[in-house]
């Protein structure tokens, strides 16, 4: 099996993979939106087989290797774990990684285009970003992970993005005001897979 991913090495969304460089619009070029038409990353190719966005990628890979290492989507005959499962995907989505992504938006990623941080955004993105831990803080009383007590990728999803909350000075995921936020934080981000591949973000 041959499954190449494609994309650019600094995405939160991306790991191993063939790199393009989007600094050079290699994302615009004809060549790669014939494989991937909004021209983002990342892509990947499994035996001719394509397949973009990092979310339905994450799920392909899982769904198809279930038998090889921890299990991390549900089987789908398990209606109501199915459901939980879907639930926190769409509760990273949607309540999480947009608050994220804005902050690496203002605190990382605006400095590469020589733009300056806007404080204001900054605030409002971390206000709203709190709000919303309060509510994981809640869940997460009650259960080990987001859909449960088995972890899924709708776990792994926050990865990439809550790993550069600390290097911007954010500590909302470490911090003891929300003891089971830390808990989950610390069991996910330990894990050896993520161990493996951090450090390529």
């Amino acid at each position: 099996m041959v499954l190449t991913l494609y994309g650019y090495p600094y995405s939160t969304c991306t790991r191993r993979l063939v790199p393009i460089d989007m600094t050079k619009g290699e994302h615009k070029a004809a060549a790669f939106v014939a494989h991937q038409p909004f021209g983002q990353v990342p892509y990947i190719d499994d035996e001719g087989f394509e397949l973009f966005e990092s979310r339905a990628i994450a799920r392909y890979v899982a769904t198809k290797y279930a038998g090889q290492g921890t299990r991390v989507v549900p089987d789908p005959a398990d209606v109501r774990a199915t459901a939980r499962f879907e639930q926190a995907s769409s509760i990273e989505l949607s309540d999480f990684d947009p608050y994220v992504s804005s902050l690496a938006w203002e605190k990382v990623f605006k400095k590469f285009s020589g733009l300056a941080t806007d404080e204001k955004a900054v605030a409002a993105h971390l206000q709203t970003l709190s709000a919303k831990l309060d509510a994981y803080e809640v869940m997460l009383s009650k259960t080990k992970y987001l859909a449960g007590d088995e972890v899924t990728i709708a776990d792994l999803f926050h990865l990439p993005g809550g790993a550069m909350l600390e290097p911007m000075g954010i500590d909302v995921l470490v911090s003891g005001s929300r003891p089971n936020l830390a808990r989950w934080w610390k069991d996910i981000s330990s894990r050896p897979s993520w161990q493996a591949v951090k450090d390529s973000a």
